[in-house]
């Protein structure tokens, strides 16, 4: 539980705060797309966990990620692998992980058992 507040924290600084260091490519994707107000924040955690960490994540965070948009998600993620505090961790690992996460969502969201 005390991991799952030391990741909230760092996504509420990374959303509200600036704290990443990101490149302009990501940076304009963002802006362009308006791709920090398209999900709330218990989804944007829930997402963060299973990619960042270990998780899953809910039908209905998964309607929110795809309202957000794979171009959307890939810079995020991007993004937030640029920041110091995710130095250590694997890139190809994180990337690996965030198209599990889409691709998860994609079988929630179109599996008629779930969603009727």
């Amino acid at each position: 539980m005390a991991g799952l507040n030391v990741y909230s924290v760092l996504v509420v600084l990374f959303l509200t705060c600036g704290v990443v260091m990101a490149t302009k490519e990501n940076d304009q994707i963002i802006k362009e797309n308006n791709c920090e107000s398209k999900m709330g924040l218990p989804c944007v955690l829930e997402a963060f966990t299973s990619i960042f960490n270990t998780g899953s994540i809910s039908n209905k965070c998964c309607d929110e990620l795809f309202a957000l948009e794979k171009v959307c998600h890939s810079a995020l993620v991007k993004r937030t692998l640029e920041n110091p505090v995710f130095k250590d961790l694997n890139p190809a690992t994180i990337i690996a992980k965030s198209i599990q996460t889409w691709n998860n969502c994609l079988v929630l969201i179109d599996s008629p058992s779930l969603s009727a």
